[in-house]
């Protein structure tokens, strides 16, 4: 079976109180996580919250390009764009 797969530019702030999606601006994902940019902790709360947000597990997000960027390319195994910004509620 051929699983749909959506890649999606993401913006990240670390270090912010909680994490939040902010909604796509020039499409581009705005979201804040609440972990520092050390050691990759804000890539791992980045999957984290957003597997939570799209009710898919973690092994379906990569990180395809940008590890130590705020601009992230993000590849969602699963869901197509439509699919996901209707679960962002965004």
């Amino acid at each position: 079976m051929n699983q749909s797969q959506a890649r999606i530019n993401v913006q990240v702030s670390p270090n912010a109180r909680h994490n939040e999606v902010l909604g796509f601006e020039s499409d581009i994902l705005k979201v804040k996580v609440a972990a520092p940019p050390l050691q990759g902790k804000a890539n791992k709360e980045l999957i984290k919250f957003l597997s939570q947000t799209l009710k898919v597990n973690r092994g379906s997000i990569t990180i395809e390009r940008g590890l130590t960027s705020r601009n992230k390319i993000i590849a969602i195994t699963g869901l197509d764009r439509t699919e996901i910004v209707k679960r962002l509620g965004v």
